[in-house]
């Protein structure tokens, strides 16, 4: 071995050059991390590409009844002149039940969840709360009555749709007849009112009419009623409910799950009627009051590879704090490429973590990665340095690093307190195998032993510092 050069000699000097070292791997880990958000976006691409073809996620809203009605009103000379209106009644009650039926449709080596959905609605109206509209009864144009449901992806609609309105059956057609502007999308069909019916309105008129709907990963319904209950079932294992409103009974296991909501119209900010279009700001406010489910992957191995790459400076630290401390009671001297190297076969361990998570489980794929570069770099290190000490404490190291990235992923909810008592701990180690070394003394001796084209062994310098 040759004489050292000045990063030989200084202490000083290295820690500044490895900091430095760290730094530059900063740009192969953002590379890594801009793979791994390639690669989710092309999955996207791939679920967008699929769900086209099949149907997107579903919101089904409805049922609405639209009543137009004649509105007076004078013109600027004063000659009284008439305009269509409408009023739009929401259903008194509303029940939900359905049944999803999910299955993964593959292309590629990407998988999208679909579904096909069996659901019935049932429900009532009552005609009494159109006078709280203030609209005469007299104005009303009952002949021009007309139903609503709004339906997001008309593609998923599988089976022609009939409405049982009051004991009548009728065929619900494509679109969303004007004066209905809660719905871009859906269907709707005239229905039949007896305007003596209505103004006496004493019994309510029930209706129902049902589904046969395709869509992907999630589905989610309006609670249009004043009183709306829900009941959804699947033999999916991990859903996640989302919307507005979280069940108020659900039971998840194996083989599946069964959830149900009581939604009351107190729960959300809009009436059971109104007059004209609801339209804007509040028009988004109906629809954001929706509930449902989602089809959740229990496993997204981007978001979990992203999630490990947070801990590569970690890893990258704390390997390179076993090298310097090697260097410093070692005569012989790491050189910063190999620094570099082991740095880079750190970050290695991402790439091949991302691209065997797409073809095996994400476990079997962290645990094929983790020995594949502990092996490598242990190996490297042990014939780089001569130095069997050395590399088992960084093959110990490493393990422990990689046991410990693990439970974090897969304690997600915990991940914060694991990670930040077992950072405690290292550093706790750290200090307390560093408390008595003198980093002075250690400098000048290495700096004259330098000086000299000579050292004491590892064991006689150490046990001289512990005198």
């Amino acid at each position: 071995m040759g004489k050292p050069t000045s990063f030989g000699r200084s202490i000083s000097l290295r820690i500044i050059i490895i900091a430095l070292l760290v730094l530059v791997l900063l740009i192969p880990i953002s590379m890594v991390t801009g793979l791994i958000h390639e690669r989710q976006q092309r999955s996207r691409e791939v679920t967008a590409e699929v769900t086209a073809k099949w149907a997107d996620t579903q919101q089904i809203g409805g049922i609405v009844l639209t009543l137009p009605y004649q509105k007076h009103w004078k013109d600027s000379d004063g000659k009284e002149q008439t305009s269509v209106s409408y009023v739009q009644l929401l259903p008194e009650s509303l029940n939900i039940k359905g049944s999803l039926n999910p299955f993964e449709r593959q292309r590629g080596i990407y998988k999208v969840i679909l579904y096909v959905a069996e659901i019935s609605y049932s429900g009532a109206f009552n005609l009494e709360n159109l006078s709280k509209c203030g609209v005469p009864l007299g104005d009303m144009i009952w002949s021009d009555a007309f139903v609503s449901i709004g339906i997001t992806d008309m593609r998923g609609i599988n089976e022609a749709m009939l409405l049982n309105w009051n004991g009548n059956s009728y065929q619900l057609e494509p679109g969303v007849r004007q004066g209905c502007d809660l719905f871009d999308t859906g269907v709707s069909v005239p229905i039949a009112i007896e305007p003596a019916a209505a103004e006496q309105s004493v019994t309510p008129i029930n209706f129902s009419f049902a589904l046969d709907l395709n869509g992907s990963e999630a589905i989610s319904f309006l609670p249009l009623g004043q009183i709306t209950t829900a009941e959804m079932s699947s033999e999916w294992a991990s859903p996640s409910f989302e919307g507005a409103f979280l069940p108020q009974t659900r039971s998840i296991d194996s083989n599946g799950f069964i959830a149900s909501w009581k939604i009351l119209d107190f729960n959300r900010n809009y009436p059971q009627q109104w007059v004209g279009n609801i339209g804007g700001a509040k028009l988004d406010e109906v629809r954001e009051y929706d509930f449902g489910v989602m089809l959740f992957s229990p496993i997204d191995q981007y978001s979990q590879s992203l999630r490990a790459l947070k801990y590569a400076i970690l890893f990258v630290g704390l390997t390179f704090l076993i090298f310097f401390t090697v260097e410093v009671f070692n005569r012989r001297r790491i050189h910063p490429v190999q620094y570099l190297l082991v740095g880079l076969a750190l970050c290695l361990f991402y790439v091949l973590l991302l691209s065997l998570s797409e073809h095996i489980a994400f476990a079997a794929a962290y645990v094929i990665a983790a020995l594949a570069c502990l092996v490598l770099i242990t190996v490297y290190v042990g014939s780089a340095l001569q130095s069997k000490v050395a590399a088992l404490a960084t093959a110990a190291t490493l393990a422990g690093l990689y046991a410990f990235m693990y439970v974090l992923l897969s304690n997600e909810d915990y991940a914060l307190l694991i990670g930040s008592v077992g950072l405690f701990v290292i550093m706790v180690a750290v200090m307390l195998l560093t408390r008595k070394v003198d980093w002075y003394r250690i400098e000048l001796r290495q700096e004259s032993a330098a000086d000299a084209e000579s050292s004491e062994p590892w064991d006689e310098q150490w046990d001289q510092l512990q005198e």
